[in-house]
């Protein structure tokens, strides 16, 4: 099976680095996915919600408030200035990254009228994992 490498990086650090099988983003003018051998772009991000389909067929969600996504076939390097996974390993992990991800919705309702949408992402982001 085709993969591509996904880095998402924040200016705190590296919030994800894995091969993936295919990744969905919040373009500007919508969401878009993106599978290996994908045409060379960059784009910019709005806040919304990156799906990521790893091999196991699970999906990785991870909250962004916004940033730059440069595609190219074998790779998606994406920069953005916040972001939160909506990961992890028990149930009190998963509950602080949803306060995490709340946090940051919070931070941009006023500047994005689509956050709604968004908040309803996470909390189904945040069924799959319980």
């Amino acid at each position: 099976m085709d993969k591509l490498k996904l880095e998402i990086l924040t200016p705190n650090g590296e919030i994800f680095n894995d091969d993936v099988v295919s990744v969905t983003l919040p373009g500007e003018e919508g969401e878009f996915g993106v599978l290996p051998h994908h045409a060379s772009l960059s784009t910019l991000l709005e806040a919304g919600v990156i799906d990521i389909e790893k091999d196991d067929k699970s999906v990785e969600s991870i909250l962004i408030n916004w940033g730059v996504v440069q595609v190219d076939e074998a790779k998606v390097i994406v920069l953005v200035e916040g972001a939160v996974a909506i990961r992890g390993d028990n149930e009190s992990d998963i509950a602080n990254a949803l306060e995490e991800a709340k946090q940051l919705i919070n931070d941009i309702a006023d500047a994005n009228p689509a956050i709604a949408a968004v908040s309803a992402k996470i909390e189904s982001a945040a069924q799959r994992l319980l």
